[in-house]
């Protein structure tokens, strides 16, 4: 097997490409105004014009169509947002979002970007002409930035906080700089189309600009949104920098994780400032540059993870196989929901003793196999399932509830006064758990909520349906440490294909072709899990892999631990004197949000091919975008329609 595949390696695009499309048919849409492609071809690395057809991506005269339409419409739209998979439409919301998340709010997450797009260049240019870091400011940055993922804030008042801290951190930067005798850089002058009506970022941030509270920052904000940018530069262009930001997102996330277990590097700071400073220059407007930028954002997410996954173990310990119970049992009860380990770890602290259970919810899931945190005797098991299932799971939970990070949604009155709001994250209406000056939070308003709570009865505990345990805990450690197992049962033939499958879980019908992709897997395979996508299958018996003691299923963890996933990959190609893309191994990735994005980034910067991506390809990617991806990568659209389909042409390294 290991052969074929090696044979493989040198066909440039999977038959899931047809090649009756051109991209330079692509150069002028219905409204006959030239786009970007010319210019995407040009930093192509081949020597043809040939790219592929875009009819099993999406039929490219109607994304076109659409985003001509949604063009036109900007000027009465209420707000434009792209920035997940579930964007309406294909295209973007732009009445309410998909999410929940109103018209305000997504205009003063416009106009927090666009500040924090000033604070970071002003930051770049204090490192760069006179060796100042603000740390107060390297940490904002990251959270505010965090604040803007989907499914983290919906508070409009949050917003309207960061955008006055964000204002008062440059303007105490500036004073840093002018009293050691540094002028402001010469960019701040400069304008950019794209800014629409509005200065460089840097410059506003520095003005004297009245405002009186959310009205005046609603009436700036409408200003920074993305339809400025696409009228400027194009749908393309305009969506290869989205790209860059929401791969930014997502990488400043997983770095705001690791400060709070006390990681910190001075470089990723450095690299996501100097990527917004980017963004406000004119460079920017070049795709090759942004594209290389893009790379870079997926090299520092990359470091980024690393420093993560050191974060947790040299917190909690290596993970180790951990059975995981999915039926609670009587008592009070805390569901502690997200992915900070860190806000786990203090729940159990400050819980210990209290006679109140403590569940898992969502991707926390992973924490119970890490020894510092599975040592806790109250830390009972998981309740629910993936992120988007919580107005349901939420609803049935007899305690109260903690959100660390995203994903959250808007709460549902049956159990908004149980819910609590943790870090980034934010609700209107819900009460919200602040950290002092050492980074500690008192969670007694939560214990107090759970104790004034039934929690589970032995009643109510007897009526559910049983659950069959789940085994989490299968980290790089784990892994290689059975390593001589698995390249002795890929050299015999007893693992023929290895599978990751990871990302983010979602509503869609069209995910069913993660759970239903296992049906078509031999069972000389085994399967890798990461993130929320796991919970299409973590419950399913895949039984050991034949001749050996090694389940057939592995869960690596959460998103972030992609990087344990190619620790593994990486030291088995040493084993057998190749390279990932190599080996008998396939990736098929789900997207919802913008950590997933940071992921890919991450796996394109180290030159994976063949990803499979699903269920549908980016809205802020244009097919003349996306054609960049797949002749460079050979970028494959998941086939939603026929997974068995996908598994033939998996099993044969395509």
């Amino acid at each position: 097997m290991l052969s074929r595949c090696l044979t493989s390696v040198g066909s440039r695009l999977s038959s899931h490409f047809s090649s009756g499309t051109s991209l330079s048919m692509l150069c002028v849409g219905p409204t006959g105004r030239r786009s970007l492609a010319p210019r995407i071809l040009a930093y192509l690395p081949c020597s043809t014009a040939e790219g592929p057809s875009c009819q099993q991506i999406r039929d490219a005269s109607s994304i076109r169509a659409k985003m001509d339409a949604a063009n036109e419409a900007l000027k009465s739209d209420k707000m434009m947002c792209y920035q997940c998979e579930q964007t309406k439409g294909g295209t973007g919301c732009t009445e309410i979002g998909v999410c929940g998340k109103t018209p305000e709010v997504a205009t003063l997450q416009d106009l927090l970007i666009y500040s924090v797009k000033g604070l970071a260049s002003l930051a770049h240019h204090a490192r760069t002409a006179a060796g100042i870091e603000d740390a107060k400011v390297n940490t904002f940055i990251n959270g505010a930035i965090f604040s803007t993922l989907t499914n983290v804030n919906f508070a409009d008042d949050r917003f309207v906080d960061f955008v006055t801290e964000s204002r008062q951190l440059h303007a105490q930067l500036s004073a840093k700089l002018a009293a050691a005798g540094v002028a402001l850089p010469a960019s701040a002058s400069e304008v950019q189309p794209w800014f629409g009506s509005m200065p460089h970022p840097l410059t506003w941030n520095s003005q004297a600009v009245a405002l009186g509270g959310v009205g005046d920052m609603l009436e700036i904000g409408e200003q920074t949104g993305i339809g400025a940018r696409q009228v400027a530069l194009g749908e393309t262009l305009a969506g290869l920098q989205e790209l860059l930001m929401y791969g930014l997102k997502g990488l400043a996330a997983y770095a705001h994780h690791a400060e709070a277990l006390g990681h910190t590097d001075p470089k990723v700071y450095a690299d996501v400032q100097a990527s917004l400073h980017f963004l406000c220059s004119p460079a920017a407007a070049d795709v090759g540059q942004v594209l290389d930028q893009c790379f870079k954002a997926g090299a520092t997410n990359f470091r980024v993870m690393e420093m993560l996954s050191n974060a947790h173990t040299s917190t909690f310990g290596h993970p180790v196989p951990t059975s995981v119970t999915l039926n609670p049992v009587p008592g009070k009860a805390i569901l502690v929901t997200g992915h900070d380990m860190h806000d786990l770890h203090m729940m159990l602290e400050q819980t210990a003793g209290k006679g109140i259970n403590v569940y898992t919810h969502g991707e926390m899931l992973p924490g119970h196999g890490y020894p510092g945190l599975k040592k806790y005797p109250h830390l009972v098991g998981h309740f629910g399932g993936a992120w988007y299932r919580q107005k349901i799971d939420f609803a049935g939970f007899p305690g109260a509830i903690a959100v660390t990070t995203n994903c959250v949604l808007d709460p549902l009155q049956a159990y908004k006064g149980n819910i609590y709001t943790i870090n980034e994250t934010g609700l209107s209406g819900v009460p919200h758990i602040k950290a002092d000056a050492t980074g500690h939070k008192d969670f007694t308003p939560i214990i107090n909520r759970a104790l004034e709570l039934p929690g589970f009865t032995a009643e109510s505990v007897e009526k559910m349906p049983k659950k069959k345990n789940v085994t989490v805990g299968f980290g790089h450690n784990a892994v290689l440490s059975v390593a001589p197992q698995v390249i002795d049962a890929i050299q015999t033939g007893r693992l023929e294909h290895i599978f990751l499958v990871g990302g983010c879980d979602g509503s869609e019908p069209q995910r069913k072709y993660y759970s239903k992709l296992y049906q078509y897997m031999p069972t000389n395979t085994m399967v890798l899990t990461l993130g929320c996508g796991k919970f299409r299958i973590f419950d399913q018996d895949f039984g050991n892999l034949p001749g050996t003691d090694i389940p057939r299923l592995l869960d690596m963890g959460q998103c972030n631990d992609a990087y344990s996933a190619l620790v593994v990959a990486t030291e088995l190609a040493k084993v057998f004197k190749t390279d990932v893309n190599s080996l008998p191994l396939s990736l098929d990735l789900s997207w919802f949000e913008q950590k997933a994005v940071a992921v890919l980034l991450s796996l394109l910067h180290l030159g994976v091919r063949n990803i499979r991506l699903g269920p549908r390809l980016p809205a802020f990617l244009t097919p003349e975008a996306v054609g960049v991806l797949v002749e460079r990568f050979n970028l494959i659209p998941a086939n939603v329609s026929d997974p068995g389909a996908d598994m033939k042409m998996m099993m044969q390294c395509k």
